[in-house]
């Protein structure tokens, strides 16, 4: 991961200015500790915080085409940037080896109908002395963050994180994945959709499942994802997903340029407290795997101690994301103390499968979905930025093949009736990855763990985390607080002193209203959409986001159970849990507009 900084069109060109915006870069140091450049040309700067992963020797930035009229500062990986140059060989001189520098010449070629032909996650900025113009872009799901403001005299700034822009702007949002902005002399300025899968329409596909397709795909998308110059592993929780990025990674390992460099032992990574259950699940699959396995212990008054800097690094008030953000913030510093600057891992795949609890409950596939697409559509704002921001807090960088651009086209053009949940045809959630991957000639891992039911990362590292945070922020907040919490804070109210807690340190960091609209809110039942309540109506009345609170979790899915029945009359119980507070709704809101789509962990 890097850090970009870019302000376009300044009114004052000044060597105070300039200053600013090189103070305002340096919020970002964090996210790339190696090296740092800036550009200007007149009032447009365009700045970078490094972190060196591909070509760490020649990819400094800001980058230049050849005369240098174009240049460009990028936070991202191109995956295919090997091809995309020999589609320019003897037409571009390239003069790095950074992958994001095949953005210059696509630009010169085709304008800015490009941003499609790239396979990766980026979020970068384009500007062109000749013209006067610039062009900003973000990819497919947002795995990249990045933020757009307005200044006071009429300047567009953009950045990786809101740290950096949040004082200078009269008002800023999320800059919305799949999406490009343009603007400049000639150019009043504006979004435009880049991204336009067929999915986005949320119109039930028909297309059968086939297991070794999406085998095949998810494999590429880790194989791609081993694009590295440095020392790398992976994130093993011992669940479903971490373990297939593992087994799959090790299996392939020998066949890439990485092993070359830096052999064929793969280095793996897990979090918790003693005795948590994804220790004990990581080490199994560590052992089996033959992976060089490291497993860090913390306390819940270590991850308490860490909340502000969570809270500061995630820019967010979300009680999930928090809560599993602080535990992986912990592990990130250490993975980072131990020379690894990249990681592979597991989100996205409960968004594309239904794999969180609650889809049991999915009334038809219709519905069924509907829901996968409002998950997939909303993970900018939870997972893809907890596991970008908690992780580049320390400099690291972390890579998610479930959200491979391709495996999301396979995955999500897939009959929806294969990923339910449907016990009498001994289908849990994900079965269609369990089944895809399920070999016993070469078995890539042990049937117990490939059938392993899904854990919320913040419930794996340890229970009596999320059980010591309640207890502490009960604590911290008192019952006159919450009786006024409406009126201390009108917009999105915390309903419970966890949330308030969070809100208060959230308030204090980041006072602007731009900010605290960036954070969705609103009712969840263990991570669904505000829709997905509806299916069920003992799920509108606790306050916690916590997949425990589905009855299912910790029994078999083949059971029946006496307090409900599952929405398509296959036995699972009804007792869960809503969290207020969380997952975003149509009664909140989301850079200032009422949304109806929000997600999280």
């Amino acid at each position: 991961m890097c850090g970009i900084l870019a302000v376009l069109g300044c009114a004052d060109w000044s060597q105070a200015k300039r200053a600013r915006i090189l103070s305002c870069s340096r919020r970002l140091k964090h996210r790339g500790p190696e090296w740092s450049g800036l550009y200007q040309h007149e009032g447009n700067f365009l700045a970078q915080q490094r972190l060196a992963i591909v070509s760490p020797l020649s990819g400094d930035q800001p980058l230049f085409n050849e005369d240098r009229t174009v240049v460009v500062v990028a936070n991202g990986e191109i995956y295919n940037h090997k091809k995309i140059r020999k589609q320019f060989a003897g037409k571009h001189a390239f003069t790095t080896g950074s992958d994001c520098e095949v953005i210059i010449p696509l630009y010169e070629e085709y304008g800015e109908n490009f941003v499609d032909m790239l396979d990766g996650v980026f979020a970068f900025v384009l500007y062109d002395t000749r013209t006067k113009t610039y062009l900003a872009a973000r990819d497919a799901i947002g795995v990249n963050p990045l933020y757009i403001g307005w200044g006071s005299d009429g300047s567009v700034w953009l950045s990786s994180e809101m740290k950096a822009l949040n004082e200078d702007c009269v008002r800023f949002e999320i800059f919305p994945p799949g999406h490009l902005y343009s603007g400049g002399a000639a150019a009043a300025g504006g979004f435009r959709r880049w991204y336009n899968p067929h999915w986005f329409l949320e119109q039930v596909p028909a297309t059968p499942y086939q297991p070794l397709l999406l085998r095949e795909a998810f494999e590429k998308a880790v194989i791609k994802r081993l694009m590295t110059d440095v020392p790398f592993g992976v994130l093993l929780s011992g669940g479903l997903d971490s373990s297939l990025v593992a087994s799959v990674t090790k299996r392939h390992l020998i066949e890439t340029e990485a092993a070359e460099k830096f052999g064929t032992e793969l280095h793996s990574f897990v979090v918790g407290l003693e005795g948590s259950p994804d220790l004990k699940a990581a080490r199994e699959v560590a052992d089996y795997l033959g992976t060089i396995h490291h497993e860090f212990h913390f306390t819940v008054q270590d991850g308490i101690d860490a909340i502000e800097e969570v809270i500061y690094h995630d820019e967010t008030y979300d009680v999930t994301t928090i809560r599993a953000s602080t535990p992986m913030f912990l592990m990130a510093r250490k993975i980072k103390s131990l020379g690894v600057k990249m990681v592979l891992s597991g989100e996205g795949s409960d968004e594309l499968l239904g794999g969180y609890l609650y889809f049991h409950f999915a009334p038809n596939k219709e519905e069924f979905h509907q829901e996968t697409c409002r998950k997939v559509k909303a993970l900018h704002q939870y997972d893809c930025l907890r596991a970008n921001k908690a992780t580049s807090a320390w400099g690291l960088e972390v890579r998610v093949p479930f959200l491979d651009k391709e495996f999301i086209n396979v995955a999500m053009s897939m009959d929806p009736e294969w990923k339910m949940y449907n016990k009498d045809l001994g289908r849990i959630e994900k079965w269609v990855m369990r089944k895809a991957f399920d070999d016993d000639e070469r078995p890539y891992l042990p049937k117990h763990i490939l059938y392993r039911q899904k854990e919320q990362f913040s419930d794996g590292v340890g229970y009596s985390w999320i059980d010591g945070l309640k207890a502490f922020t009960d604590q911290q907040v008192t019952d006159e607080m919450m009786k006024n919490a409406a009126q201390v804070y009108p917009y999105n109210t915390p309903i419970n002193k966890e949330a308030y807690y969070y809100r208060m340190i959230f308030e204090r960091l980041f006072p602007q209203e731009s900010a605290r609209e960036t954070v969705p809110w609103g009712p969840s039942i263990a991570c669904s959409t505000p829709a997905a309540i509806e299916w069920v109506a003992q799920w509108k009345g606790s306050h916690d986001p916590s997949g425990r609170l589905i009855s299912s979790h910790n029994e078999s899915t083949s059971s029946s159970h006496a307090a409900g029945e599952h929405a398509n009359g296959n036995g699972v119980a009804a007792a869960a849990a809503v969290a207020n507070g969380h997952g975003g709704a149509a009664n909140g809101k989301v850079n200032g507009a009422e949304v109806a789509v929000a997600v999280a962990v």
